[in-house]
């Protein structure tokens, strides 16, 4: 079993999507979220704000590098618990 669970990867595919998103706002002041589904495409931030939101971006980004590395563990773990089984 090497998928993650759903359970898992739903928040962690928001966050990441969130995150780039928020990413998207601090590097080039630019909301996709609002773009697609409507409201202001571009927002007054301070440069502060706008720095929180590149790293928030950054994150997500090193989520989605690391999703792999997630369902690798995940299936170990479920292999030692199948070993460890009687």
């Amino acid at each position: 079993m090497n998928r993650l669970s759903a359970l898992t990867a739903i928040p962690l595919v928001l966050a990441i999507i969130g995150a780039i998103n928020w990413g998207l706002v601090g590097f080039f002041n630019w909301n996709l979220v609002n773009a697609i589904f409507g409201g202001a495409s571009q927002m007054d931030t301070s440069a502060v704000s706008r720095v929180v939101y590149a790293i928030v971006g950054l994150a997500g980004l090193s989520l989605v590098a690391l999703w792999p590395k997630f369902r690798e563990e995940k299936a170990a773990v479920a292999h030692r618990r199948s070993e460890a089984r009687p």
